[in-house]
């Protein structure tokens, strides 16, 4: 176990050892609660780090007619995907 001070502006800084073993970096976020008198800090991931590109990619998409569906069924998916794997691809 490791003692910690709390700095003057309420800042508690995580050993080293602690944190390399949960792989923190600067920007991460914690969560922080009290639970009976004690308090816990859990490493939180708020938001994917790549879901920005990631939407905008597939509205791209979206915006280019590069979609398919509305589908009604799985069936109706294998089907279509199926049809599309046999056509010749555009350039």
């Amino acid at each position: 176990m490791s003692a910690v001070k709390i700095g003057a502006s309420r800042q508690v800084a995580i050993p080293k050892k602690i944190h390399e073993e949960l792989h923190l970096r600067a920007g991460d976020y914690l969560e922080i609660e009290l639970r009976n008198g004690t308090l816990v800090l859990t490493p939180k991931a708020l938001v994917d780090k790549h879901i920005e590109k990631r939407l905008s990619e597939a509205l791209d998409d979206v915006k280019k007619g590069r979609v398919q569906g509305p589908f009604r069924s799985a069936k109706e998916v294998v089907q279509s995907l199926r049809r599309s794997s046999k056509r010749p691809k555009r350039s």
